[in-house]
């Protein structure tokens, strides 16, 4: 069995968090599940707090730390959405957060951690630069890490946005959420299963950074792909923590090419007039390109957010 929480953790996390997060909507669209011959629900992140599901997370794990350990701050390493919670998080309890972001992190990621009172210490855009930066500022500082995945109270916060949608919408068949380090998958596949134990989790991943898929294929942890998405909030590798929840929990990682990815996208936009970002459209992909085995059948999809470089779209 996994390490990871339970799903008392996530009932937990959602009362915890109830106060400072948005309950987002459950929007449908009667076009799309023509397209996808399904019902789709879509869970829209895309409207949370700092624009996306990150906040849930971010919020359980800085509201869980006990007083003593709080005051000392929070540091994180994350490209943005992580980074942007961790800050707004620490600001409501009156804590620093020192965040470590990658140089090549989008301007709107960078502008948003400032916004919200965060310190930035840029590194070079890679996972090791990130991990030594993020230790020399908790030797200095004596603050907490709080890790964007691996993080138990992280993935229970993550888990309550599938408890949400779960709560409202009932008899789903399929829930699909994007995969990355895994959070928002570990913690929606705990709540999903534990409150429906016949639907099936799928995860869906960029073919370009297609650990997970590969992880779950050989049955050990995979190292990252080589190349690029446009994806750019998928672009981490799982941890055991993670990867040990996806093996118990979930049933399928499903992969979309990048042109896949920036149709959803615009499929998306065009026709429910929502800005999501390209990582959400990577969770609606497989569903509209009927890759799921759903016909039919009811699917929930939970759109991760809607922090996109308006300057850089794909279409």
């Amino acid at each position: 069995m996994h390490s990871g929480p339970d799903f008392n953790d996530i009932r937990a996390a959602s009362g915890r968090i109830a106060a400072q997060i948005h309950r987002t909507p459950v929007l449908t669209s009667e076009l799309l599940d023509k397209i996808a011959g399904a019902r789709l629900f879509f869970k829209c992140e895309n409207f949370q707090k700092t624009g996306s599901f990150k906040i849930r997370g971010a919020t359980n794990a800085v509201l869980s730390l006990p007083e003593e350990s709080a005051s000392r701050g929070v540091v994180t390493h994350s490209s943005g959405n992580h980074a942007a919670a961790l800050a707004r998080a620490a600001q409501l309890r009156g804590i620093p957060a020192w965040i470590v972001m990658p140089s090549n992190a989008p301007a709107v990621k960078r502008a948003a951690v400032e916004a919200y009172g965060g310190t930035i210490t840029f590194c070079e855009p890679t996972l090791a630069a990130r991990e030594s930066t993020a230790q020399d500022l908790l030797q200095k500082t004596g603050a907490q890490m709080i890790h964007p995945y691996d993080n138990r109270n992280v993935i229970a916060g993550q888990g309550t946005a599938a408890l949400e949608l779960l709560n409202e919408v009932a008899d789903l068949d399929f829930i699909l959420a994007p995969v990355s380090g895994g959070g928002l998958l570990s913690g929606t596949a705990i709540a999903a299963k534990a409150m429906n134990p016949k639907i099936r989790v799928i995860g869906c991943e960029p073919k370009n950074a297609d650990d997970a898929f590969r992880s779950m294929a050989s049955g050990q942890l995979e190292p990252a792909a080589k190349s690029d998405t446009i994806a750019d909030g998928l672009r981490a590798t799982l941890c055991p923590l993670t990867f040990s929840i996806l093996r118990d929990c979930v049933d399928q990682v499903v992969t979309v090419t990048e042109d896949e990815i920036g149709n959803a996208m615009r499929t998306i936009w065009e026709r429910m007039k929502i800005v999501i970002e390209p990582s959400a459209a990577v969770a609606a992909a497989p569903a509209l390109l009927r890759r799921i085995g759903a016909d039919g059948g009811r699917v929930g999809i939970i759109l991760s957010g809607g922090n996109v470089d308006l300057s850089q779209l794909p279409f």
